[in-house]
């Protein structure tokens, strides 16, 4: 008996051709949030490159220090809401070293951290013609080999030694002259093009350094405008950008525990809260994690001033620091883009359609489906389906699947032309009560 499988029906030997494939559903779906990025300058750690820090993840053996440590100030306030943080480690420094006879110990990364380091060396017990060489941070083990001499040693996560011959015993080798170095703006540059490769929703400036501000504002406006890429750059005091993809900061916090962070160091929350913000969630009211109060704090007209001209603060309520309201430097408003725009929950309804689309259509479509009528359907099927699910989670609303979508044929032959309306959900920020009494 014939069989197989069909294209047309075009077989000539009687028999049961079956064609199996799925019933067209979509492929995409809402993208994931909570990437945020900074560039920070640190006692230890990789230089000149992104490091992936994931939330809860431990940092000691990397970045030389345990999350809670004050040298990682920052990096533990972006991931207090972040899920990860793309760290770049703009200072190089010098490497702290020490020398015993032939034996030299070198720290694997410049930074102060490296004086921190010490080697011991002592006599094997059960092999006296071997060695133990422990190395130590403040005193805590972290490597321990045993070895007939220098050419045996290893490499570990904290120290690089180099030598020939034979190892002499020590109590404690301790390294010194480790520095942190200095950073240019040629850093920060340098870090901006790293991260122009990857995926993420915002990117942090936490010095308040105006021709910085100017380098991330042109940065992200050239991604959003340029690469169809939609993330937003934080950074402190710069209203001045007039831009919906750059958020000012204007004022700091003071923690629980009495350390008072500037507005240029609260940019790592607000960086990292933003990131992981839903685009069905504003920030506005928010409370910053762990903060007891704001620096400074600003009167009721000194507050109205700084909405007004497109500023992200906080505001002292009942022992808490919150955000006053989650928006951005935008103050030009034009018939393209008016006073809504100025919403971070609006931005991020506006960049996800766009980054999601675009990712989407770029995975599945692109280069793999007809452009005709079927072709055009499953294109506005996909988009159908990813704006309901946006309205079923209260992202927009009184979306039209008939009216509100449309794809057509382009001016070229391998082009499609598409319209689509979205009008997305605010949150309640004001909420006006009269009470009579009757």
């Amino acid at each position: 008996m014939a069989g197989g499988t069909f294209v047309t029906q075009n077989k000539v030997r009687p028999g049961v051709y079956i064609e199996t494939s799925s019933v067209p559903k979509p492929l995409g779906a809402l993208g994931e949030r909570g990437i945020t990025a900074l560039a920070l300058t640190l006692p230890w750690g990789p230089s000149k490159q992104l490091i992936t820090v994931e939330a809860g993840a431990d940092t000691f053996d990397v970045l030389g220090y345990d999350i809670t440590g004050a040298s990682l100030l920052l990096v533990k306030e972006s991931l207090k809401r972040a899920k990860t943080l793309l760290l770049y480690r703009l200072n190089e420094g010098v490497k702290a070293t020490a020398t015993l006879t032939t034996l030299t110990v070198t720290a694997k990364y410049g930074g102060v951290r490296g004086n921190d380091i010490s080697v011991i060396i002592q006599t094997n017990i059960d092999d006296p013609a071997k060695f133990d060489v422990t190395t130590l941070v403040l005193g805590a083990v972290v490597n321990t080999q045993i070895v007939s001499g220098i050419a045996g040693l290893m490499t570990n996560d904290w120290v690089v030694f180099s030598g020939t011959g034979s190892l002499a015993v020590t109590a404690g080798l301790p390294l010194a002259g480790g520095a942190n170095g200095t950073v240019t703006n040629a850093d920060h540059t340098a870090f901006l093009s790293a991260l122009e490769l990857q995926e993420f929703q915002t990117v942090g400036l936490t010095t308040d350094e105006a021709q910085l501000k100017s380098v991330y504002t042109a940065f992200v406006k050239r991604l959003r405008e340029d690469e169809g890429k939609k993330v937003q750059a934080v950074v402190p005091n710069y209203p001045i950008a007039d831009y919906e993809g750059v958020i000012s900061v204007k004022n700091g916090v003071v923690l629980s525990d009495g350390t008072t962070l500037t507005n240029a160091q609260t940019v790592a929350w607000v960086a990292g809260a933003t990131a992981a913000a839903n685009v069905n969630e504003a920030l506005t009211y928010s409370a910053y994690d762990d903060a007891v109060d704001v620096v400074p704090r600003y009167t009721n007209s000194q507050i109205i001033a700084a909405l007004n001209a497109g500023e992200f603060l906080f505001t002292a309520s009942n022992g808490r620091a919150i955000v006053e309201q989650d928006i951005n430097t935008l103050q030009s408003f034009t018939v393209k883009k008016g006073k809504e725009f100025r919403k971070n929950r609006v931005i991020r309804v506006l960049d996800g359609i766009a980054n999601d689309l675009k990712t989407i259509f770029e995975k599945f479509y692109i280069g793999k489906v007809d452009n005709n009528a079927d072709g055009r359907n499953l294109l506005r099927s996909e988009a159908i389906n990813y704006f309901t699910t946006l309205q079923n989670i209260n992202a927009i609303q009184n979306f039209d699947a008939q009216n509100d979508i449309t794809f057509i044929q382009g001016v070229e032959s391998d082009a499609v032309y598409a319209e689509s309306f979205a009008q997305p959900v605010d949150s309640i920020e004001k909420i006006y009560f009269r009470l009579k009494v009757k």
